[in-house]
């Protein structure tokens, strides 16, 4: 308990699930939520003294079922492992805190919408603008911009984040927004402006930021810096895919207020029976597709150059029908590339979702091989948006059996003649009576 307590301490406003033997524990106030939030059985224990502590638990292996309950209820979750093996420790099991997942930083597919983006939001009001950024850990996107209080309010209708970053001297103004159920305040330093330019550009690796068009924002930079700080905060240290931040142009796009997306029947519909325009347009075959369309709906374009361009890459395939069933056919055996590449970028990519990545390698091959061979100008130009990741796909192919699972303590990941310690371990492990 005195190790449990001095871990609790460090996350004090998260709900902390520390694994015990086979289990994964609550104690004290989060065994009370956990038994109502997860309905599993609320018990006592002793903790070595006179005194009882209120406890409730599940099985480890029943993680990806119980985590996405927490979270979904607003709630962060911290979840401390076991950093040794038991059979091979003497006293205490050495422990630490290997994941923190929030309603709006998560990898998990539990928990998150394959047709939704899930954003975390940071926002920050400056003398004459408001400030206000959004980042998807899941894709990678990351993008900010300077607004008015009604504009900042449009987006955060518009982008529905699953949780907010709030500056702690600015409590008393948060209730002018739409709030998601989970807000997070930081500390006045985390919003500074000379901390945000050295945290970003830091990141990027870059002089400064003129590069991404958001250098002229800078309660939009401070806002992004909070951002790339609660990231440390929560233990979100393989951020390489998030590699660029966009600005969000006000003359670029129409800002929807909630009035006007409510009764257009945009994204949902008003009435039970009732069918929202994403309905009735959500023809998407991918889920990086559907998530494109929903921003597409809620962000509608105003510049008439790219509405055109739009329209004519439309008309581009409808008059070449055959192209577009190809299209469509290979798009519809397409997994969720945007967020493999960001597991992949965290390393938090499992044996089976990196098979799912070699697929999804070789069918943009075939795609690249097709527009090579039969389209023309429009169609042709979209081969520049993809590089040649046949190196990749090769790798993949000769280290990965086909049938890797999920889970890498159960084996059979590994291709035989890939590493000879691992082939002759698996010799001694398998085929002694052989030898």
């Amino acid at each position: 308990m005195q190790q449990y307590n001095s871990i609790k301490q460090k996350y004090p406003d998260t709900m902390l699930l520390f694994r015990v033997g086979d289990f994964y524990e609550t104690f004290g106030e989060d065994a009370h939520i956990s038994s109502k939030v997860l309905d599993i059985v609320l018990t006592k224990r002793s903790n070595g003294s006179a005194s009882e502590v209120a406890l409730a638990g599940f099985p480890h292996h029943a993680l990806d079922n119980y985590l996405p309950r927490l979270v979904h209820a607003g709630y962060r979750v911290a979840v401390c492992d076991q950093l040794e093996d038991p059979k091979a420790t003497k006293g205490i099991v050495k422990r630490g805190v290997t994941e923190l997942v929030t309603p709006g930083l998560s990898f998990h597919d539990q928990v998150l919408a394959g047709n939704r983006n899930n954003y975390l939001a940071a926002i920050l009001e400056g003398k004459k603008q408001v400030g206000i950024a959004f980042l998807d850990i899941s894709t990678g996107e990351f993008s900010c911009t300077n607004t008015s209080k009604l504009g900042a309010n449009k987006l955060l209708q518009s982008y529905e984040p699953k949780e907010l970053l709030y500056c702690k001297n600015q409590k008393n103004a948060i209730q002018y927004y739409q709030l998601p159920k989970s807000i997070n305040y930081l500390d006045e330093w985390a919003f500074g402006y000379d901390f945000a330019i050295e945290k970003l550009t830091t990141h990027f690796q870059s002089k400064n930021l003129k590069g991404f068009g958001i250098d002229n924002l800078r309660e939009g930079i401070c806002c992004a810096g909070a951002i790339l700080q609660y990231l440390e905060d929560t233990v979100h240290l393989q951020i390489g895919h998030i590699n660029a931040i966009s600005r969000i142009s006000e003359e670029k796009y129409m800002w929807l207020d909630a009035f006007t997306v409510r009764n257009l029947e945009l994204i949902h519909a008003q009435h039970q029976d009732g069918v929202s325009l994403l309905q009735v347009l959500d023809h998407t075959l991918t889920p990086m597709g559907a998530r494109m369309l929903k921003k597409w709906i809620v962000l509608p374009l105003i510049e008439l150059k790219e509405i055109t361009k739009r329209q004519e890459m439309v008309q581009a395939f409808m008059e070449h029908p055959e192209l577009m069933q190809f299209m469509q056919e290979v798009l519809a055996k397409m997994p969720d590339l945007e967020r493999l590449t960001a597991k992949l970028a965290a390393k938090r990519i499992n044996p089976k979702e990196c098979n799912a990545l070699k697929d999804a390698v070789n069918l943009i091959h075939q795609v690249r091989q097709k527009l090579d061979s039969e389209a023309e100008d429009k169609l042709a130009s979209l081969n520049n948006i993809w590089r040649d990741c046949g190196p990749l796909s090769e790798k993949l192919e000769d280290w990965l059996k086909p049938g890797a699972g999920m889970l890498v303590n159960l084996g059979q990941i590994i291709q035989d003649g890939v590493d000879e310690e691992l082939d002759e371990l698996r010799t001694i492990a398998f085929s002694t009576k052989d030898i």
